[in-house]
């Protein structure tokens, strides 16, 4: 049996935890592998809305295993309000949930030094979501981490380390804090982490494999964030493309079996960076209030703008997308016009790769289509879509090149149209 991914093909906010809920009765195991606290999944259901954090989407569906896979960086404190939120709600995740043991920790200081580096950088700020990610992961390449493991062993002794480490980097930031309330916290997360299994997840996964079990590999922000690949240097500190499961689990690239890529029907961005597609009118603030686009981590508004087909095939390419899935159709439903991004004018010269650097010289070509002006939240199939709404789905599928089997019309699970039955 394979390992099917899932993730983001653009800015994050695509709606990934949604769909993992959807998908996750036709697996026995749901897997996270990379990013960390940053990230904000959210799923409604019977009239409940949940914002998930480091735990894999698939907790709400009972008698499905889920793992935090060594690739993921936990905060404890955060993990355990997490925890102690859905268990408050009723869901017990005791037998649900595993942690590897390779998992990174986010140690309290790691949050202060990241307040420290953006305060840094002035009007260059890269718009974190100041939670530690990137800190974190600094150290885990650096070979200086604290992982989840280490609970286990000789735990006092690297955490101080570590502490002491970061104490002197922010002594030459001249950064002012209070470390009492944040390590009092963090080790009540501590405490909470030990009451689950932990696991060395790589062996895990691949027995499961072995077993001909099914398991959903969930991905966390998108594409176009990705360390490698994304809008550099405005991008998280993890591989968030397909390549991060292998690395993020511990599974062979021949493992890898559908790559699900989820996209909006426009597009959004939160934090600083580049944006070809962003709109500063009347359009892009209808996008923002309709599609309720705020934070689910943070509360920041975010960027809007019309779809981008070119930063789209790129994301498809570098992923080896096997299935799109559509999400918040219904956004658009009272536009009277659509637009879509299908090349790119640099230098007076129209391109349709995805340059090296996408800077403010990059002016988007669009096409337009009619808008379905149709309220399409209640709807439960495709044969309900109507014709300028299908003009549109045919018009992606024929110029990305890959068939659109899911299209989300709401943000509840229910809303969700199945195009074709073989997913």
């Amino acid at each position: 049996m394979k390992v099917d991914v899932l993730l983001g093909l653009q800015w994050g906010d695509e709606g990934k935890g949604k769909v993992v809920d959807v998908l996750t009765p036709n697996y026995d195991l749901i897997t996270r592998f990379q990013g960390g606290p940053n990230a904000g999944h959210t799923l409604e259901f019977e009239g409940k809305k949940f914002v998930l954090r480091s735990i894999p989407s698939g907790i709400f569906q009972g008698g499905k295993v889920n793992v935090i896979g060594n690739g993921v960086v936990i905060d404890p404190a955060l993990f355990k309000a997490e925890v102690d939120a859905l268990q408050t709600a009723g869901h017990n995740l005791t037998d649900r949930l595993k942690i590897s043991k390779k998992a990174h920790l986010i140690l309290p200081t790691h949050r202060l030094l990241d307040a420290a580096y953006e305060s840094a950088k002035g009007n260059s700020k890269i718009g974190t979501t100041g939670k530690g990610i990137g800190p974190t992961y600094t150290d885990k390449v650096s070979r200086n981490g604290v992982r989840v493991g280490d609970v286990l062993h000789n735990f006092e002794e690297k955490y101080n380390e570590a502490i002491t480490r970061h104490k002197e980097i922010l002594k030459q930031y001249n950064f002012e804090y209070d470390l009492s309330e944040l390590e009092k916290a963090w080790f009540e997360g501590i405490e909470c982490i030990k009451t689950f299994e932990l696991i060395d997840s790589e062996h895990y996964v691949n027995d499961a494999v072995k077993a001909d079990k099914k398991v959903l590999a969930e991905g966390a922000q998108g594409t176009m964030l990705d360390i490698d690949f994304g809008s550099y240097p405005f991008v998280t500190s993890s591989n968030t493309i397909c390549a991060g499961a292998c690395t993020g689990l511990g599974i062979a690239p021949g493992s890898i079996g559908e790559v699900f890529g989820i996209f909006k029907a426009y597009c959004t961005r939160v934090g600083s960076g580049p944006f070809p597609t962003e709109l500063f009118d009347a359009a892009g603030d209808n996008m923002r209030k309709i599609g309720f686009e705020f934070g689910s981590v943070t509360g920041r508004p975010r960027r809007c703008g019309w779809i981008d087909l070119v930063a789209l095939k790129y994301a498809i390419m570098i992923n080896g997308v096997t299935q799109l899935i559509m999400m918040k159709s219904d956004v658009m439903d009272s536009f009277d016009t659509i637009s879509a991004c299908v090349a790119y004018k640099i230098d007076g010269e129209e391109v349709t790769e995805f340059p090296y650097d996408l800077n403010d010289g990059v002016e988007p070509v669009y096409i337009e289509f009619a808008g379905w002006k149709t309220d399409m939240t209640k709807m439960q199939s495709e044969d309900e879509f109507p014709e300028e709404f299908n003009a549109y789905l045919s018009f992606l599928e024929e110029e990305l090149e890959v068939p659109i089997k899911i299209v989300s019309v709401g943000p509840d699970r229910a809303q969700t149209i199945i195009r074709y039955e073989e997913i």
